[in-house]
């Protein structure tokens, strides 16, 4: 599909016009005014063509899944025919199996109604662990699921040519592996054991730490408690420094200064969030797969 128009919000207009230019497409906001009451109004453009990519990441997700359940259908009654979800970051992946009894799966609903909404759906690293594809949870929906690994590990590679990258958590091999393939670093993942939302320990691996450079990579960091404690195992198994690199920055209350705070020296991130620490771009990478549907 290639689209002929790409909508856009405020809050990701920066992505979006990177998007748009590699795209050569028109670029057109979707405004929201907010009711004393929380309900929103959305306007869009008056008159769409008939193919039209929508920007909406999921980051602070409930908000903007409102947002988009009601874009999506006013921008097919306004003329969109075929209907693309660029979702750079795509929420909801990680309750993939009922843990307990009664427990809502919410990576099959919520993919489940997305592809009840749009035709197809480009995203970058969903936390996909159990299941294989996201065609398994989006039947009837063309999706694409991309990683961003591989431009990272560039980012790391030209500023620590000789990193350990370190993945926090066993999940994390997928990204540790394909970006020190894609680079030449070595790479390895801890063990955790999670206790709660803010509470887990970590186990190293079976690799030398001391004297090493070590970036710890992974998809998303949201409370960072994974990424502090990684750390801090490391500088007290006397890594020289450590460095974080992530796809998606969410960094949700303090948890970026909690990172600071344990010795961490540098956090980089994609723009897949908006976010201070993003310096890796993913218009590129999300152009690329647009014009290959």
């Amino acid at each position: 599909m290639t689209p002929q128009l790409l909508l856009a919000f405020d809050d990701e207009w920066p992505l979006a016009e990177a998007l748009a230019t590699a795209l050569a497409v028109p670029l057109k906001p979707i405004t929201r005014h907010r009711f004393p009451d929380g309900e929103l109004k959305l306007t869009l453009p008056p008159a769409l063509p008939e193919r039209v990519a929508l920007l909406r990441g999921l980051h602070q997700p409930n908000d903007k899944l409102v947002e988009l359940l009601i874009s999506a259908p006013a921008a097919r009654e306004l003329g969109a025919r075929e209907l693309l979800l660029v979702c750079p970051y795509l929420a909801y992946m990680r309750q993939d199996i009922a843990f307990s009894p009664g427990e809502a799966v919410s990576q099959r609903h919520i993919a489940g109604l997305l592809a009840r909404v749009v035709d197809a759906l480009v995203t970058i690293d969903p936390h996909l662990h159990r299941i294989a594809s996201l065609d398994e949870v989006m039947p009837g929906c063309r999706a694409r699921a991309l990683t961003a690994a591989g431009a990272l590990g560039g980012w790391v590679s030209q500023r620590v040519p000789d990193a350990l990258l370190l993945g926090p958590d066993e999940e994390a091999l997928q990204w540790v592996a394909e970006a020190g393939r894609a680079h030449g670093l070595d790479h390895a993942v801890c063990h955790k054991q999670r206790q709660g939302d803010r509470q887990v320990t970590i186990a190293l691996p079976a690799v030398p730490i001391a004297g090493r450079r070590v970036v710890l990579m992974d998809d998303v960091a949201s409370t960072g408690r994974t990424l502090v404690e990684a750390a801090t195992a490391c500088l007290q198994a006397g890594a020289a420094s450590v460095d974080v690199a992530v796809t998606h920055a969410l960094f949700v209350g303090d948890a970026l200064a909690h990172l600071r705070g344990c010795g961490v020296r540098e956090v980089w991130s994609t723009d897949a969030v908006p976010h201070a620490t993003a310096v890796v771009p993913v218009a590129p990478l999300l152009a690329d797969a647009i014009a290959s549907l």
